[in-house]
């Protein structure tokens, strides 16, 4: 995808099971680089893009994350989450949620492009995001266009393969924990009926 086309939320639609992903890099908030044919070294990989500090919806997912993140790792996955926002902001999302998993600052909505969930919200709900959810879109990324992703989880297998998705163009619906586990390719006897 172009770097400025403005596309409708309709218009996104997210890569399929089966796609593999092509190999990306980021910084986390320590400026540290992340890599994802390196991370998928270490098993399963659970992708989840944010719209950023300033959603209510998105705050809410990442706790239910935090909270059942032991649940991840006896899977043997891991979670990454993928932020329009600088790391300034990337920051108040991590004080909001407790999250201790990684999160990338999404430079120039790369690796949303390359997942095809980027879009341009409408006029109206740019102006309930910036001036009442106090989003700061223009400030907050790395340029004007106020493009955000589509909340979305994917979990890649240690290919790089989707092996599931959930993507849905209405932000208050996101993935669920026992459907997340559930899809994890199988790394370990671990089971979910023993906990």
């Amino acid at each position: 995808m172009k770097k400025n086309t403005i596309r409708s939320i309709k218009e996104a639609k997210g890569l399929k099971v089966g796609d593999y992903v092509k190999n990306f890099n980021a910084k986390d908030i320590y400026e540290d680089k992340y890599n994802l044919s390196n991370a998928l070294k270490n098993g399963p990989l659970v992708i989840i893009f944010i719209r950023g500090q300033w959603c209510p919806f998105c705050n809410k997912h990442l706790k239910q994350i935090q909270e059942s993140l032991y649940l991840l790792y006896a899977y043997g996955a891991s979670v990454v989450i993928v932020s329009p926002e600088k790391s300034e902001f990337i920051k108040k999302t991590i004080q909001k949620t407790g999250a201790e998993f990684t999160i990338l600052y999404d430079e120039d909505y790369k690796i949303a492009d390359t997942f095809d969930v980027t879009f341009r919200p409408d006029k109206m709900s740019l102006f309930m995001y910036n001036k009442f959810l106090g989003a700061k879109l223009k400030e907050s990324h790395s340029d004007d266009s106020e493009r955000l992703p589509i909340p979305a989880t994917f979990i890649l297998d240690i290919d790089g393969k989707i092996v599931w998705r959930q993507l849905d163009s209405n932000h208050k619906n996101r993935s669920k924990i026992e459907d997340i586990l559930n899809n994890i390719p199988k790394q370990s006897n671990f089971s979910l009926h023993t906990v």
